[in-house]
């Protein structure tokens, strides 16, 4: 998730209802609005991303508009809130864009919605993409869009914050040891934990290395083992190791408050490494109660390419994702990981200390695995609201988790 980092500024809609348009024209680009008959160049085409934090000076932007050029077209950008994916492009069929940048869990909800076409259609290869990344765009067995790299989380840590408090990072090995170098750091006037409990997909996509480090099952929200991975979360916030704040914070603003210095660990994603190294901060891996490796979801979007009327405009949305996609370049320019070997292999020896997440995002674990597919999104929101409840204090972590069981089970019956 997205992600993730990609809503802690709030986008207005895309363009179907609104937001502001991002133009990034190519020297050799027409400009006519339109694409040629065949395909072949020139025109105007939309591109929508879930990324309102990154103007026209990013390098994602500098990106896009490299391509336009190298293509010679025109494209039209819009960016909005990942939240509203799906929403805003279901909204606007059938006057679909050119290319739509999804989170990865809800391509098979687009896909099965008919609202996208397939990597065999268009001719895409996705052969080389590590599959891991790419099992979150498929569904009955057909591939939707090529992802532009992947994400996923590490537990970041302050070595100023914890020396002062006298914790040794050797010795924070599984959940009751960090409970206990988190009391160690307020009792010496420090701050905790931070993280995103957010009641969105961020919220989830945080929750989930601990719920998948407990054992517990994605199909069975009210398992013991999930109830206890809550209990873990409920109690961090009611015994102040963690802020009342992580009910709000995105993964951005999470990691702004662990920015302050006050913090001693925050949870978050591979793209705030070149944040981390500026500041000396360090990650480990996330683990379960008995200190065992945690699962971490896969994050990250595909680049898709919608239905539309005028078939003619594949050829060149093609030429758009291939552009985009090509070895390591869009993945560097959102923080990503590249999602193959060679694209990481060429990250590496750029940059050696990329290790660690080369290695976190091999062993991530896609949202929609365990066959949920187009399920996943509504258990997702069941979740998060039940992580809202729990640490609100409106509801026990076990009676909060019951009730997302039975309303899952009661959307997913319908």
């Amino acid at each position: 998730m997205e992600s993730t980092r990609k809503a802690r500024v709030a986008g207005a809609a895309l363009a179907a209802l609104g937001v502001t348009a991002v133009v990034l024209t190519g020297c050799s680009g027409s400009g006519g609005g339109t694409s040629s008959s065949n395909g072949s160049g020139g025109g105007t085409y939309t591109l929508w991303d879930p990324y309102p934090d990154r103007d026209a000076t990013s390098t994602w932007a500098k990106a896009i508009d490299a391509c336009a050029s190298d293509i010679g077209i025109t494209i039209k950008r819009n960016a909005g809130n990942t939240g509203d994916t799906v929403k805003d492009l279901t909204t606007a069929a059938p006057n679909l864009p050119d290319i739509a940048m999804v989170d990865n869990p809800k391509v098979s909800t687009l896909a099965d919605a008919g609202l996208l076409t397939t990597t065999k259609e268009n001719g895409l290869d996705v052969s080389d993409i590590q599959a891991n990344i790419l099992t979150a765009g498929q569904i009955d067995g057909k591939t939707y869009g090529v992802p532009v790299g992947a994400n996923t989380l590490g537990l970041y840590y302050n070595p100023t914050v914890l020396s002062a408090a006298g914790v040794d990072i050797s010795s924070v090995k599984d959940w009751d040891s960090l409970t206990a170098a988190l009391k160690k750091v307020v009792a010496a006037g420090k701050k905790g934990i931070t993280f995103s409990a957010v009641g969105t997909e961020e919220g989830s996509f945080q929750f989930l290395p601990w719920f998948w480090g407990a054992g517990a099952d994605l199909t069975k929200l009210d398992s013991d083992k999930a109830v206890q991975a809550l209990t873990l979360w409920t109690d961090w916030v009611k015994q102040g190791l963690a802020p009342n704040s992580v009910l709000q914070n995105t993964q951005g603003t999470s990691w702004d408050e662990f920015k302050t210095g006050q913090f001693a660990f925050a949870e978050n994603g591979s793209w705030f490494k070149g944040d981390a190294d500026k500041a000396g901060y360090k990650v480990l891996q996330l683990f379960g109660p008995d200190g065992s490796a945690a699962p971490a979801p896969t994050g990250g979007e595909f680049i898709t390419i919608p239905v539309q009327k005028d078939t003619a405009r594949y050829a060149t949305s093609v030429k758009i994702v291939k552009c985009l996609t090509k070895g390591d370049a869009g993945a560097n320019a959102l923080g990503y990981i590249a999602p193959t070997k060679a694209g990481q292999d060429a990250q590496l020896k750029e940059d050696p200390t990329l290790q660690f997440w080369v290695t976190a995002v091999a062993a991530a674990k896609p949202r929609t695995a365990d066959n949920l597919g187009i399920k996943y999104g509504t258990i997702s929101e069941q979740l998060y609201t039940a992580v809202q409840n729990a640490l609100s204090g409106a509801s026990t972590p076990t009676d909060a988790l019951k009730k997302a069981q039975t309303d899952a089970q009661a959307a997913l019956s319908k």
